[in-house]
């Protein structure tokens, strides 16, 4: 398919006062990756379309058409028999020529106006000026003629008499038209968010499109869209005090949004709404933009759930209230019998819940077929053309798998499991099908384990995996996306319709440039690789734990500095979003902080405030006197969630957003939303009258007064060099001086002593110079003044046969070896079957899956792909091999997830990681965002091995291995990577 190409846009928006919670840095740095910088040094003062050719400039070139120049502008001219909604995007462009340049076009639909420059917008065979330029071989349509929404742009000199010039934009459909439109709106500086997100449009005072043909082909998923749902309190909330309600007023800013993004389908908000029935005009209009309708999953032939609620009599079931559901339908098929739709077939319980388990197959296969009756006997052109659909949802695919069919016309459209895990794909038998298939896919979920719906935690890497799984397997009729509010969700509907329409131009190389060129427009180039860098971090860091799940103990507080690290990572990232908010003009402050800073700041506040929690539980426990401190320091958090959500409702924009944040997050304790945001509870203690000194060390819970507890730190190695940290504290009101000391001379201390009111954190290293050879130990003494001594156990290991240089590969450290999957030692193929990188992907640092997916599965004595992972091992014996994979469920029918490990030559051992498939094992998978393997391989002796990854199924992501001799301490996101030296192991 054609590329194209699109511009970056500015304009003036309020501004938003930034809460200063964290003291702001010298302007962030870093250097842009090689990839980041080509594509920034190639931006000239505009942006321009998301990954496609630009065409429009702000200097003439040779033959370039005149847009704007010297406060003129180009006419704009439409057919008057061509599509309403033609001429209505035409307005649009009109405004948008105005919005960039301050001068409005003519408009004209009357040919004898017609001189000079115009731009003529037109549909084949709906406009007479675009078919008599074909007669005349004017332009050559030939590419996009027939095409399902193609448009052709092209400069033309001399097209009609008395014209000049013209910029022509013919489309091969209706919207072929207007996506033509709207790419040069989008070209010249208008984003399409400019409406929905607050972008600003920048000025120019001339505007030139290059000579040249620009073709845009069909896009590979013909019905690409979004579904609002569980839409209330914030969505609907802002649409009843904006709009009055969910009416066409409210309806023409989506349909709007969704014809700039090229999108063309829409599954309208449907809680205690019903579309055709608010609003007569809301289908109508719908129909005229060129937006083609749906129903859920759940309701069928075109009636809302609402409806039935109030002109339903009797039970919503088939078997007993057969005629009183069939009039239902009838109904709804007349009434939108001449508008674009979907048309939903089926049949599942009343309120989107499961049919009774008496009903079966053949009442299933009974209630379709009646349905398809029904269509047939009000068959309409329109309805003649309109796909039916058979969304399996839920049970609805177990129905399929236990063998009821629908005729071959109909769409098979699959689901994933609500979050972000497509169930099932088509064979290659059911690709054969007239009707192909489709997807329904969650960016927001009500329902079990965890309702997911206040914030934006979808990384574009996931999405991309799973998507490019739908299409490669040939669900590419539909892709429609539960988007929640919309809001919240700008940056992955943009992706996911983009993906939709060319998925040849985004793979996993280089969907990094996609979020780079996305800032480039919002806000313009200076700031884009810092911008893009935060908006996948901090959807990366959402993806990890959604807000909704996070408990004061997700992350371990005790273990590998877990918590720490976690509650660092977002501190530093709001410190890169907030220095950036301050160096942005004025009136792109608005934009940033609905897109950017405000998920990063509120999604860090929830995380600190959990992790705040689980510290303050952690310090009564100590009997830490902070623990009253953290405890406050909760509050403040809670408070500061509290006025970032005000600030959004009513200070952002002019309080245009007024409720649009009205989500509870905080305080779940079931799957469903709490009534009201509710602060994890909090600890406090009573201090002792006196100074009472205690410590407690890095990785362990248990704190000490004396020596009648055992404090021991972790081992410290010569190859990762640790760092621990010692905690001298009061559990009493008054003051205490201490002394710290060590009685071997290689243990480094921060410090030898120190005078504590709370508390205070010391470090141990390791002088590797001068420590022994082999294993030794030492003991830290930590004394009060005039008090009791704590003593510390330390243990180094320092092997003279092995070190840092001579390393190849990973080596073992606190009896486990934790390896990022990206950091093979070597890895084979099977040509055409290979191992790739999915960057940025998961939990920690990237994905490794095996391409092409549609690949058949390999088993020995077929040769295989493998990625092989060199390590030397100080232990032998049983060793546990976790994979830590993506959560990736069973696509293909009849077929499992596996893969095949081995260590060294030995024979490998087949390992299915959806072998323990159950609800709760779902349940703990999709909630840590990741699925744990745990095998089991023997190692005969310490020494160099070669652990391998063997493919077997295409769909497994592997993300991590952990290779651990006996248990590992408990922790989120696992142990950190051991260290490695590649380079020498790949010598």
């Amino acid at each position: 398919m054609a590329t194209k190409v699109r511009l970056m846009c500015f304009s003036s928006l309020s501004l938003w006062n930034s809460r200063s919670r964290i003291a702001q840095p010298a302007r962030f740095k870093r250097v842009c990756t090689v990839l980041g910088v080509l594509i920034l040094a190639s931006l000239a003062p505009r942006c321009f379309a998301l990954g496609q050719p630009r065409y429009v400039e702000t200097a003439s070139s040779p033959g370039s058409f005149t847009l704007v120049q010297a406060g003129a502008a180009a006419k704009l001219y439409v057919d008057s028999s061509d599509y309403a909604g033609v001429t209505r995007a035409a307005h649009d462009l009109q405004q948008d020529i105005n919005r960039v340049s301050g001068v409005t076009p003519d408009f004209l639909q009357a040919r004898k106006s017609l001189s000079g420059n115009v731009i003529l917008i037109g549909t084949i065979g709906r406009s007479e000026v675009i078919d008599r330029l074909i007669r005349e071989h004017k332009i050559d349509v030939s590419q996009i003629r027939g095409k399902w929404e193609s448009t052709l742009i092209q400069v033309v000199s001399h097209p009609l008499p008395g014209v000049a010039r013209a910029l022509v934009i013919a489309g091969s459909d209706k919207r072929g038209a207007i996506y033509g439109i709207y790419d040069l709106s989008e070209q010249i500086g208008v984003s399409p968010w400019y409406w929905w997100a607050d972008v600003p449009v920048r000025r120019q005072s001339a505007l030139f499109v290059k000579d040249g043909r620009y073709i845009q082909g069909e896009p590979a998923v013909k019905y690409r869209g979004i579904f609002l749902n569980d839409e209330a309190p914030s969505l609907t909330g802002w649409v009843y005090e904006k709009f009055g309600g969910y009416n066409h007023l409210f309806y023409e800013k989506v349909f709007e949004l969704l014809l700039r993004l090229k999108a063309n389908y829409l599954w309208p908000a449907m809680w205690n709404n019903a579309f055709n029935e608010d609003d007569p005009l809301n289908p109508r209009l719908a129909d005229e933009y060129g937006i083609v309708m749906g129903t859920s999953h759940h309701e069928p032939m075109l009636r809302a759930q609402q409806e039935w609620k109030r002109h339903g009599t009797g039970p919503w079931d088939y078997s007993t209230n057969a005629a009183v559901l069939d009039s239902f339908w009838e109904k709804g098929i007349e009434r939108n019998a001449n508008y674009e739709s979907t048309i939903t077939l089926g049949m599942r319980g009343d309120g989107d819940m499961p049919m009774s388990e008496t009903d079966n197959v053949a009442l299933l296969e009974k209630i379709v077929a009646k349905q398809r009756q029904i269509i047939s006997q009000h068959l309409t052109p329109t309805l003649a053309a309109d796909p039916q659909v058979w969304a399996l949802y839920k049970e609805v695919q177990g129905y399929y798998e236990k063998g009821m069919r629908v005729p071959d016309d109909v769409t098979l459209l699959w689901c994933d499991d609500n979050w972000g895990n497509i169930r099932r794909l088509p064979t290659p038998a059911e690709r054969k099908r007239s009707g192909g298939a489709g997807i329904y896919y969650h960016f927001d979920y009500v329902g079990d384990p965890r309702s997911y719906k206040w914030l934006n935690t979808n990384p574009i890497p996931k999405v991309w995996e799973q998507m490019h799984l739908a299409h490669e397997y040939g669900a590419n009729r539909i892709w429609i996306v539960n988007v929640g509010d919309l809001k919240p969700m700008e940056f992955p509907i943009e992706f996911f319709l983009d993906y939709a329409r060319d998925p040849s131009r985004w793979n996993q190389d280089n969907f990094s440039e996609f979020t780079q060129l996305w800032a480039a427009r919002e806000f313009g180039p200076q700031h884009a690789a810092e911008i893009a860098e935060i908006v996948a971090k901090y959807t990366k860091y959402n993806g990890r734990r959604k807000p909704e799940l996070l408990e004061p103990d997700t992350f371990s507080l005790v273990h590998y500095q877990e918590a720490d690290r976690v509650y660092a990572g977002w501190e530093q990232l709001t410190r890169q979003a907030e220095a950036i908010y301050k160096e942005l003009p004025v009136e792109s402050r608005d934009a940033y902080f609905e897109l950017v800073l405000y998920p990063v700041k509120a999604s860090a506040i929830v995380n600190e405030l959990y992790i705040t929690a689980g510290r303050n539980h952690l310090h009564a426990a100590q009997g830490r006197v902070s623990t009253n401190d953290l405890a406050a320091q909760a509050r403040v958090l809670f408070k500061e969630d509290a006025d970032l959500t005000y600030a959004y409702n009513h200070t952002l924009a002019h309080g245009k957003w007024d409720k649009m944040m009205s989500q509870t997050h905080i305080g779940y304790t079931f799957w469903n939303e709490p009534p009201l945001n509710a602060m994890p509870a909090v600890s406090e203690v009573q201090p002792d009258a006196d100074a009472k000194m205690a410590v407690a060390v890095d990785g362990s819970a248990i704190a000490a007064t004396d020596n009648s507890a055992s404090l021991r730190l972790p081992p410290f190695d010569s190859f990762n060099r640790q760092t621990r940290f010692i905690d001298v504290f009061n559990r009493g009101i008054k003051p205490f001086e201490y002394s710290v000391k060590a009685d071997q001379p290689w243990i480094m201390l921060s410090s030898t002593h120190g005078a504590v009111d709370k508390e205070q954190r010391l470090t141990a290293a390791i002088d590797w110079s001068s420590a022994p050879a082999g294993t030794a130990s030492g003991i830290i003494t930590i004394e009060q003044r005039n008090g009791a001594a704590v003593k510390i156990a330390v243990v180094e290991r320092n092997p003279s046969a092995l070190t840092r240089a001579s390393l190849q590969g990973f080596v073992e450290n606190e009896n486990y070896v934790s390896i990022n999957a990206e950091h093979f030692t070597a890895r084979t193929s099977a040509r055409p079957i290979h191992w790739q990188r999915i960057p940025d992907f998961g939990e920690t640092l990237s994905g490794m899956t095996v391409m092409p997916v549609t690949a058949q599965s390999v088993l020995p004595p077929q040769p295989s792909a493998s990625l092989e992972y060199r390590m030397y091992l100080f232990d032998s014996g049983k060793f546990n091999i976790e994979a830590i994979l993506a959560p990736t469920l069973r696509f293909v029918p009849g077929r499992g997830l596996r893969y095949m490990l081995s260590i060294d030559d030995q024979p490998p051992l087949l390992v299915d990681a959806l072998a323990h498939d159950s609800e709760k094992n779902w349940a703990t998978d999709v909630k840590d965002g990741v699925r744990k393997v745990t095998s089991t391989l023997s190692v005969n002796t310490p020494g160099y091995h070669t652990l391998k990854f063997w493919m077997v199924d295409p769909g497994v992501v592997l993300e991590k291995l952990v290779v651990s001799h006996g248990s590992v301490a408990p922790s989120y996101l696992g142990p950190p990577e051991s260290y490695h030296n590649l380079q020498a192991s790949n010598n």
